[in-house]
């Protein structure tokens, strides 16, 4: 009888604790809804790139797409790129990185960062420091050094496309539009001193190690 009696008791806490996790999970807020109240807050540096694309919902990282936008708009002078802005202004948009995942962007267009503009092209190359897969990817690296070995500029060219072409898609993507924004940098070269080969040689170590 005894034994009956414990079964009941913990056959009704049981039933009683599913239906209580089944109203809770019911009644919890969505993701979306956690981080449009600022509860939840996604990593956006130093997380992996796939990881973070699919998070938030960017085809590209919406950290590239705010730095290429102001840079674009405000950037083209001296050294962009090659110089380093104040720390003091990259720490603070570094903090503010979990906005970068969200609506509402930090606003790069405050006064200094606008006095500052180097400043967020170093948050730029950061952010792609700070992938724990870099966006060429470790994967790839022997095919890379591989194909800028090659004997002629043409059999370059044509190795390094193959190698791009094997990249993830998030990569391929992100690769894509970076390319693009330094393209249009490099036909400033005669405001900025920044050709093709001078931003080849500052973006290399942020891109392939």
């Amino acid at each position: 009888v005894f034994s009956l009696l414990y079964r009941s008791l913990v056959s009704k806490k049981h039933g009683k604790l599913i239906t209580f996790l089944r109203t809770f999970m019911k009644s919890r807020p969505t993701k979306q809804k956690l981080k449009q109240r600022g509860i939840l807050k996604e990593r956006v540096f130093g997380c992996d790139l796939g990881e973070h694309l699919l998070n938030s919902g960017f085809e590209v990282p919406q950290v590239l797409q705010s730095c290429t936008a102001f840079i674009e708009r405000y950037g083209i002078v001296d050294g962009i790129y090659r110089l380093s802005g104040v720390a003091s202004n990259i720490q603070r948009l570094r903090d503010a990185s979990h906005e970068f995942d969200s609506e509402h962007v930090p606003d790069l267009t405050k006064e200094p960062y606008v006095q500052d503009i180097h400043s967020v092209g170093s948050l730029c190359k950061l952010y792609f420091r700070e992938l724990p897969n870099p966006l060429l990817t470790y994967q790839l690296y022997e095919k890379f050094s591989d194909a800028v070995s090659a004997a002629t500029d043409e059999e370059r060219l044509i190795k390094i496309h193959d190698v791009i072409q094997q990249l993830p898609p998030p990569h391929y993507r992100t690769l894509e539009f970076l390319m693009r924004h330094l393209s249009l940098l490099a036909d400033y070269c005669s405001i900025t001193n920044m050709h093709a080969k001078n931003l080849a040689i500052v973006w290399a170590p942020n891109l392939l190690r």
